[in-house]
Formats: C-alpha cells, sequence, structure tokens
C-alpha cells in the first residue's frame, strides 16, 4: 500500500510538472486582455507561457480576426523562478522594439529597462473611433527611462519618463501631409502621470497637458492651424472638438475628462 502511495504521487508530481512546462502560449494573450480591460491581446501565440512568441493586435470583437498594431512578433523567455515569485523575463522583436527589453522583479514590484518601440500609426485605426474615423498615418516612438512598477491591489504605481514622438503626421481627413511633428511626455509618479503636449513644426498646432491616472484621462488643450491653412485644415479640426474663441481668433478645443 505504501508503495502505491509513492507510485501515485510521483506520477501526480510528474503529470503536474509537464503541464507546467508546456503551459501554452495563449494563456499570456488571456493575461494580456485582462490586465489591459480587454483592449489587447496577442495573436497567434506559439510556444509556451516560458518560451514563446506572438504579435500584439487589438482584442477583437465577436468573430473578427486580430489586427496587429505593432510591427514584428514578440518572443519571451520566461524564467520558472516566477512560480518561487522572481521575475525573470526577456523580450525581443528587432521590427519593433529598438532593443531586446528586460523585466526583473516580484510578483508586485518590477524593473522595465529602458527601451522605445515603434509604433505605426496607420495602425492606430483598429483601436476604434475617432481614430478609425481620421486614419492617421505617420513614424511614431515611444521611448521610456528605467521604470520602477508597483502593484497594489488593482492600482499599479509607475516612476520613471515616457515620451511619444509623433513624427510627419498625416489624416485622410486633410489634404496637407504632413500635418506636423509632435510631442508628448508622460511624467509618471505613483499611479499618476502628468501629460504635456507639444508641437515640434507643422502647420497644424497642438498643445494641451492633462493627468493620466487609473486609466483615466484628463486633458485640456487646444488644435489651431497655422496662419494661411485655416481653411484647409477646417474639415479636420472641426472633428477633433468644439470652437472656442481666443482673442482675435477661432481654436478647437481639446477637452478630455
Amino acid at each position: 500500500m505504501r508503495r502505491l502511495v509513492i507510485w501515485l504521487l510521483a506520477g501526480i508530481v510528474t503529470v503536474a510538472l509537464t503541464f507546467i512546462a508546456f503551459c501554452p502560449a495563449a494563456w499570456m494573450a488571456t493575461l494580456l486582455e485582462k490586465q489591459t480591460g480587454g483592449r489587447l491581446t496577442l495573436g497567434d501565440p506559439q510556444g509556451t507561457v516560458w518560451r514563446g512568441s506572438a504579435f500584439i493586435g487589438g482584442a477583437p470583437s465577436g468573430n473578427d480576426p486580430v489586427t496587429p498594431l505593432l510591427p514584428g512578433r514578440f518572443s519571451w523567455r520566461l524564467s520558472p523562478m516566477v512560480l518561487l515569485g522572481q521575475v525573470d523575463l526577456d523580450l525581443e522583436n528587432k521590427a519593433a522594439l529598438a532593443q531586446p527589453l528586460k523585466i526583473t522583479g516580484t510578483w508586485y514590484q518590477w524593473l522595465v529597462s529602458a527601451d522605445s518601440v515603434y509604433l505605426p500609426a496607420e495602425r492606430l485605426a483598429g483601436l476604434g473611433a475617432p481614430l478609425n474615423t481620421i486614419r492617421p498615418s505617420g513614424e511614431m516612438r515611444l521611448l521610456w527611462t528605467p521604470l520602477q512598477v508597483m502593484r497594489q491591489g488593482n492600482i499599479v504605481n509607475v516612476n520613471g519618463t515616457m515620451t511619444l514622438q509623433m513624427d510627419d503626421i498625416a489624416s485622410r481627413l486633410s489634404p496637407i501631409k504632413p500635418l506636423g511633428a509632435y510631442q508628448m511626455i508622460m511624467d509618471w509618479h505613483g499611479a499618476q502621470a502628468q501629460l504635456t503636449l507639444k508641437t515640434i513644426k507643422g502647420p497644424m498646432l497642438l498643445s494641451g497637458g492633462g493627468t493620466l491616472a487609473n486609466g483615466r484621462l484628463q486633458f485640456s488643450g487646444k488644435a489651431e492651424a497655422e496662419e494661411g491653412q485655416e481653411e484647409r485644415l477646417a474639415n479636420l479640426l472641426n472633428l477633433l472638438g468644439q470652437r472656442r474663441r481666443e482673442g482675435d481668433k477661432y481654436v478647437i478645443a481639446l477637452e478630455f475628462k
């Protein structure tokens, strides 16, 4: 009887270890959807939780296919030490990341290495309205300093700075191409980021500031046309917000609350 119990326990342990070793990569898609509130998912996941690859796309509705938001496939290597509370994750994607990304820490606190990711503006239309109407195009890159991330219950605290660089931005609704180059700085302190938007160059001028906290955006800014370009930009500007008067001219209020 004792020998039977030992063999039974050995069999259970073997099955459990085999199951853990070959956990499908699709589980990572479920985790990403949960962490992003259903906004993002993994497309065509291959391999296992520990070593696999997939592309990142917008979470589909119904039977719609997953549409890639970023170029290339992300490959990952996750250390099994995560089962003991130690996180050691490597991400690579030569088409999107400037260099391999490293995430280390524990279940509740991580250090994310400095990096940048290429964001094709054309693929943002896959996120829905109003981007699917504006149909932006251009070159975008999100850069960040080393980030300290801590999770406390449902609250995620981040410390570090992110910068979204937007170059040669255009829209199918405007005959002017490009509309300009812009920069959004996100200065993270805990659960809130201070946002600053400014125009680097271009006939469409954008500016403003606000906060991003717990997934909620509060932003107040304005959009206006460079002198002499008011008529050619009127359709696009009217789509962005309501007109308001500033001095002797009208601008478009960019208000998100």
